[in-house]
């Protein structure tokens, strides 16, 4: 008998209906022979519900704090979830994150997963019991609760296959499975069947919100088969998602996606000496701030620029930072951008992919502000009001529109 996890956002228990037509979904899979686990989410807007509450009380709530309430949000969803299933004949037990033993960093709001203790999983499953666990949650060494942070439930989910060497982890959405892009940009884009860990992880960094990008690095670290799926479509097997050595790669682009969500920052005349780009950057690390897309300038009469982005929401406290950290120059901000990627393992050793990256969007009169690369992934950062017409152009000229886009020849492994 296998071990599948299931995991279950927000808008799949919304409501007593949707949570009934989740329990029919676990139970068909039990019923397929295997034991289940399943994580499930806040209910519908439960977390932005209690984190408006929490800054109706106060416009700067302690994080601590923070975390102890919206932890309440997805026991509410696992306790009606284990009542469903309980209701339709099968046993069933839900447990939050300190009852099943899965232990963070002393971080709040955004903690990592560094273990998860399996003793108490697997004695229910072997009792014969469907676990339903709360996502987004855990719990420090030292018995304090605290939050993955937005899509945690994700990370969660892949963690506990992990732990359990399940034979994979099922992702439910209110989607039928991972497209080339955002289907309410390009309404005739094709839905991927299958993609490699390095590509969902590189799409998912750049902005498609599909997974949270923690829970691929998860997967591919411990090689756990991941299937997209949705939950209003149980017949749908979705998107399929494995290692690159088990694929055939033969599209350079598998996917473009646009982040709305970054900021870039200038700073301008800092001293060109041994050191400077250190001092900031671990200033704004030992803060826990992640810095996306850097670029540094040719040194002019002993002085150079910077511009780098980061998220929109860390932007108050990076400039806080920044004020503290930088003794010359000036810092300049600009919100309205938008970084444009494109991804795909198929573009290693392929030349010529950034050229046409590049001219596609010269030919649509876009300008490019910032561009960084990795082996699989092309950013280009440009005005967000250019930001759909960049994916419209970037979809067509990597033909991600006319047809349906499979990673693999051939027939899909059986998982």
């Amino acid at each position: 008998m296998g071990i599948i996890v299931q995991k279950f956002g927000g808008t799949s228990v919304a409501d007593p209906a949707k949570i009934h037509n989740v329990a029919k979904a676990v139970i068909k899979e039990k019923q397929n022979g295997n034991n289940v686990v399943v994580v499930v989410s806040a209910m519908g807007h439960t977390t932005d519900y209690l984190i408006k509450l929490a800054k109706e009380v106060t416009n700067n709530p302690d994080s601590r704090e923070m975390d102890m309430l919206l932890s309440t949000g997805e026991q509410v969803s696992i306790a009606l979830l284990a009542m469903a299933i309980q209701s339709q004949g099968h046993k069933a037990i839900s447990m939050n994150g300190q009852q099943v033993g899965i232990i963070t960093e002393n971080i709040h709001s955004k903690a990592r997963i560094v273990d998860i203790k399996t003793e108490k999983l697997q004695k229910y499953l072997n009792e014969g019991n469907i676990i339903v666990v709360a996502g987004f949650q855990g719990v420090t060494p030292t018995g304090e609760i605290t939050t993955l942070g937005r899509g945690g439930s994700d990370t969660s989910a892949v963690a506990i296959a992990a732990a359990l060497k399940a034979d994979r982890c099922d992702i439910y959405t209110d989607v039928e499975g991972v497209y080339a892009t955002d289907p309410r940009i390009v309404p005739n884009i094709k839905k991927t069947d299958m993609i490699s860990y390095e590509e969902m992880l590189e799409l998912a960094r750049v902005g498609a919100n599909v997974l949270h990008p923690r829970s691929v690095e998860t997967a591919k670290q411990f090689n756990v088969p991941l299937r997209v799926r949705s939950s209003f479509n149980l017949d749908n097997l979705g998107t399929l998602i494995i290692g690159v050595d088990n694929m055939e790669i033969y599209k350079p682009v598998a996917g473009v996606a646009a982040d709305t969500s970054q900021v870039r920052i200038l700073i301008s005349n800092l001293p060109d000496i041994p050191g400077t780009a250190a001092e900031l950057f671990g200033a704004l690390a030992k803060n826990n701030i992640s810095v996306d897309m850097i670029i540094q300038s040719l040194a002019v009469n002993g002085k150079n620029s910077i511009a780098f982005t980061v998220n929109a929401d860390d932007l108050d406290e990076t400039l806080i930072i920044l004020n503290n950290e930088v003794k010359s120059g000036e810092i300049l901000t600009d919100k309205d951008i938008a970084k444009v990627s494109i991804v795909g393992a198929g573009m290693v050793d392929r030349p010529g992919i950034a050229a046409d990256m590049f001219r596609s969007l010269a030919d649509k009169n876009i300008n490019i502000k910032m561009i960084s690369t990795s082996e699989i992934k092309i950013s280009c950062l440009v005005d967000k009001q250019n930001a759909n017409d960049a994916i419209k152009a970037l979809c067509k000229e990597f033909d991600l529109e006319s047809k349906e886009i499979a990673a693999v020849k051939g027939d899909l492994p059986n998982l």
